[in-house]
């Protein structure tokens, strides 16, 4: 077959390559002092605050009615964040001397300058025999072994001196416990809460890189055969992490960071680069092994490497910033929706996409024409035309009709439990069992039901007296009778408290929520609660969840017939890719949700997905399908641009890229599984369907279901209308 590949010395990507090549030493001294600064500005070297200081933590919130509500509270000066909490046990609370202690304690901390008050049943104004004393002991019983103390710090506090007051308060319930010998004293809050949370991503941070990166070093090592070609991708990937980090700390500037962006983000930029360093170092050899033709590695010239250099750039260069444009697309959906959490996700991991090209298309090629003698130590000789991924091919050719029946059927067997999909929004619940503010938690909605707060709120705009009577006749829930609690915060703002069997996220608290939107009285009411914040995430989510796929899909149909010129091939990625998504969704909810693989995977079922990961892994899930479609289609692309018949080229292609795509693919399911070992609830569904989807797609999808599907239709693959056909020819992204 005669070689029709045009001519491209000229063209602005080998003229990279080629700069890369002649000036190596140059652009690893730039990219190692680049990668220095994002670590040590992440992890506050060089500023105040690290990027972890900077995080935030809590449920996905959206503007609505759960917002609303909140926001009236915050500004009456009841924001949830400014209590903190601390549990005396071992005590006999009916001592007096325990009621001196702690009744002196009390006045010492509410003497600390920027606490508002202090609660404890020992400094009630109706005594210690009160109703309003009796929910500050444990059990709500004066003569338990325990109490209470809620201290309410000022709102106008800021971050750090609300940490000051903390460590104050801290001291004075110290010296109270040593004058209480046996008792021990267990603090908490929701400021203490999401430090905790927020604490567990940087320690799962540290595990998952720690897991994934030797791992996957060892794998590259076998694949490659040699340290020097296995160090190049994994180097690429430490310089993505660094770029992923200190691209997040500046988008902590301009816009709230929730904790699990930095586990998600950082495990993108570590796969992307792997995929994009495996591509662009097998490419290298490829060129390198064409243009030495058996001569000895040691021999070969300098100008040899950098000609090696320069075309594989153009090559692997353009399929990686195609590959990089359509995760950008996916990734870019998440911009369409209202959620902050989801905005902030996309905006960062579309810098990281923009890292690992740079990464592909300047340091890998430096590090690869800097060692390129040794990458070839082996010999020089010619890659094999045929092998493991030609027959399978070969294989598939010969029964495509079964094979595509038999895969369509088990991907929507286990697509089907996404039919039961139920979704949360866990708070102490994404922390593993035992954790200090998760225990903290369960033992005050154990001992101290009233004061860990009602399963609802509803803030009612109106006098106290109507907010009682609302109160008194709130809409029955299955034909109970339900009562609030109503609390004056001003006199023109109450709360109104209601629980419910089942607590905060149960399904009676969201039937709840939605009679008592149904039943609104004559002056304004907001439901608050996790419960109603969690409605008010996924109306907002599948309102938008329409127009984002429509962006999603548009743009990728586009960039596919710019890339091969069809418009069989684009439709085609895009529905295998949804049926594919739909299969590895459909195992993160038998896994997580129906609570299959508990032991195994250590966590604990909370009876549901939490909130933002089917949007998570369908958006991360589809930019890496895409990247191994653009993989597999630029090999069959090119093939076939240069005479190659539809058979010949999907053959063909499937053999250069079969392995760099299961290589990859391999290596990225380490890299997600590496963060499966952590703790954190929500990081380990976000890893264990994102290995799962890449699994899925690269061997059932990219090795079986596009060969078969690509056999059957033949040289309709590449059909397109003639005026389509033109705007190709004019406009088109060939090789």
């Amino acid at each position: 077959m005669t070689d029709l590949h045009p001519d491209r010395r000229s063209s602005a990507l080998s003229h990279l390559g080629a700069t890369m090549a002649r000036h190596p030493k140059t652009v690893l001294v730039v990219w190692l002092l680049a990668v220095v600064a994002s670590f040590g500005s992440a992890l506050g070297v060089f500023t105040q605050e690290s990027l972890f200081d900077r995080l935030h933590s809590g449920e996905p919130s959206v503007s609505g009615e759960n917002q609303q509500g909140r926001d009236l509270l915050s500004k009456a000066g009841q924001a949830a964040t400014d209590q903190y909490m601390a549990q005396v046990s071992g005590v006999d609370a009916s001592s007096p001397d325990v009621a001196r202690a702690a009744g002196a304690a009390a006045k010492r901390i509410a003497g600390i300058k920027g606490v508002q008050s202090v609660g404890m049943p020992y400094v009630v104004p109706q005594g210690v025999q009160s109703p309003q004393a009796k929910v500050f002991f444990k059990d709500e019983n004066p003569a338990s072994d325990g109490f209470l103390t809620v201290v309410t710090l000022d709102p106008k506090l800021s971050s750090a001196q609300g940490t000051q007051v903390r460590e104050q308060v801290d001291r004075e319930l110290a010296t109270m416990a040593k004058a209480l010998p046996g008792s021990t004293v267990e603090t908490g809050g929701l400021s203490e809460l999401i430090s905790s949370i927020t604490g567990q991503v940087e320690k799962d941070l540290r595990t998952g890189e720690g897991v994934a990166l030797p791992v996957s070093f060892l794998i590259m090592v076998l694949v490659f055969g040699g340290f020097v070609a296995a160090g190049m991708p994994v180097t690429g990937a430490i310089a993505a992490i660094g770029g992923a980090l200190a691209s997040l700390l500046g988008f902590s500037y301009l816009i709230d960071l929730d904790a699990t962006v930095v586990n998600v983000v950082t495990v993108l930029g570590l796969g992307l680069c792997i995929d994009y360093g495996l591509l662009t170092v097998s490419r290298f050899r490829e060129e390198l092994r064409a243009r030495a033709q058996g001569m000895p590695a040691k021999d070969i010239p300098r100008e040899m490497i950098i000609e090696a250099t320069a075309r594989t750039v153009d090559s692997a260069g353009r399929t990686v910033i195609f590959s990089g444009l359509t995760v950008a697309i996916s990734l870019g959906g998440l911009l369409v929706f209202e959620a902050q959490i989801m905005r902030a996700i996309g905006s960062a991991a579309l810098s990281v996409v923009l890292v690992a090209i740079l990464v592909a298309v300047t340091l890998i090629p430096a590090l690869a024409a800097l060692g390129a003698r040794r990458l070839l130590r082996r010999g020089t000789e010619q890659a094999p035309e045929h092998g493991v991924f030609s027959r399978l091919a070969t294989w598939v050719h010969g029964r495509p009709v079964p094979i595509i029946v038999g895969v369509l059927a088990l991907l929507i067997f286990l697509a089907l439990p996404v039919l039961d999909l139920r979704l949360t929004s866990s708070g102490k619940e994404l922390l593993p069992k035992g954790a200090t503010q998760r225990v903290f938690f369960e033992d005050l909605a154990s001992h101290y039901p009233t004061l860990n707060g009602p399963d609802l709120r509803v803030v009612a705009q109106t006098t106290p007296e109507k907010a009682a009577a609302y109160a008194a006749d709130l809409p029955k829930l299955n034909g109970r009778v339900v009562r609030g609690t109503p609390e004056k915060v001003n006199e023109n703002l109450s709360t109104i408290g209601v629980d419910v069997p089942g607590g905060p996220l149960g399904d009676d608290a969201r039937e709840m929520v939605r009679l008592l939107q149904d039943h609104r009285p004559d002056f304004p009411t907001y439901v608050v609660g996790q419960a109603s914040g969690l409605q008010d995430f996924t109306d907002s989510m599948f309102a938008r969840a329409g127009p984002a796929f429509a962006l999603v899909a548009l743009a990728t149909l586009v960039l596919l017939f710019l890339m091969t010129g069809s418009v069989v091939i684009p439709v085609k990625a895009l529905l295998i890719n949804v049926v594919s998504l739909g299969a590895s969704l459909g195992v993160l909810v038998w896994i997580f949700q129906r609570g299959h693989l508990e032991g195994l995977l250590r966590f604990d079922s909370v009876g549901a997905l939490e909130s933002m990961i089917p949007l998570l892994i369908l958006a991360f899930g589809f930019g890496l399908s895409m990247d191994y479609e653009v993989f597999l289609l630029s090999r069959i692309v090119e093939l076939h641009e240069r005479g190659y018949s539809n058979d010949d080229a999907v053959v063909m292609g499937l053999q250069r890229s079969g392995r760099i795509i299961t290589s990859a693919a391999l290596l990225v399911v380490i890299v997600f599984s590496g963060f499966v070992a952590g703790q954190l609830l929500v990081i380990k569904q976000t890893g264990v369907g994102l290995a799962v989807a890449v699994l899925i797609d690269a061997t059932l999808v990219r090795m079986l279901l596009v060969p078969a599907t690509m056999a059957v239709l033949g040289d309709w693959n590449w059909w397109a209308p003639a005026r389509l056909r033109r705007l190709h020819a004019r406009f088109g992204i060939t090789e």
